[in-house]
């Protein structure tokens, strides 16, 4: 397989790029002198993003507003970014939304759209890159997954079901396109001081309540703009979270007790 660690030049495209960690991912790979191409809803949002990725590479950025759970926008948007940007070298899958809530009480219509957008949208956008990406013989894909991917507290059983579903997906789907040298990289974060808990979790106390196992996006944008142009196979953070959910998969009983006590803060 080819890889390249220099982004000079390279397209980097960022789905729920408008905010959180997927805006950071975009000044981090602007930064380091790609070609940003930042996607998401709030359009209001992406062009302030753009601008800052242009005066951070010093090139032309790029923003498409994206409805990911849509298929007709996906079309479109890909359209798009062949038309006025080009082939695309790395894809991060960033956009995604939780609701934690008690499954006895949880709004099935809100779990409908929860796997619309985490799964089977990203499903539908990452199909399209990746079938270009083998007709070049290369590329990145990076997906944002969940910490509740391996180990699922209470409250976000929906929520952790479609992570799961990511997590598998990213699996799969790394054996199948590595021989047409392609990358794909998991990213399994843990609670990040983002907006996304103010759907998440409108109380505020479980991020308040977390303290020192809290991410910054910041600093976990680093890390993985990093590892863009690797064979990395995932990045679990944070490492305590990641430490607990090797005991969730060797010792059961011992997962149990930390997913249900310790990391139960909701």
């Amino acid at each position: 397989m080819r890889f390249w660690q220099d982004l000079t030049d390279k397209v980097v495209v960022v789905t729920g790029g408008s905010a959180g960690l997927g805006e950071q991912i975009c000044y981090e790979a602007a930064r380091r002198g790609a070609i940003v191409v930042v996607c998401a809803r709030r359009i209001n949002l992406i062009g302030k993003v753009k601008e800052q990725c242009e005066v951070l590479s010093g090139k032309e950025a790029h923003s498409f507003q994206l409805d990911i759970a849509d298929p007709d926008n996906v079309e479109h948007v890909i359209a798009r970014i062949n038309d006025e940007v080009g082939p695309v070298d790395i894809l991060v899958n960033n956009a995604g939304f939780g609701v934690f809530d008690d499954f006895l009480e949880a709004d099935m219509a809100v779990a409908r759209s929860m796997f619309n957008v985490n799964v089977l949208g990203m499903m539908v956008f990452t199909q399209k890159i990746a079938i270009q990406m083998a007709e070049n013989q290369r590329g990145h894909i990076i997906n944002i997954a969940s910490m509740a991917a391996k180990m699922a507290t209470p409250r976000t059983s929906i929520y952790s079901a479609t992570k799961f579903a990511v997590l598998g997906f990213s699996n799969a789907l790394r054996l199948e396109l590595k021989p047409l040298g392609i990358a794909v990289t998991t990213v399994n974060p843990g609670p990040i001081s983002t907006n996304f808990f103010e759907q998440a979790d409108p109380s505020g106390n479980y991020l308040e309540s977390l303290g020192m196992f809290v991410l910054e996006p910041e600093k976990l944008a680093q890390e993985i703009v990093q590892a863009m142009g690797t064979n990395k196979r995932e990045i679990n953070r944070p490492r305590v979270m990641e430490a607990a959910a090797r005991f969730y998969t060797l010792l059961p009983h011992v997962g149990d007790y930390l997913a249900g006590g310790i990391f139960n803060k909701k």
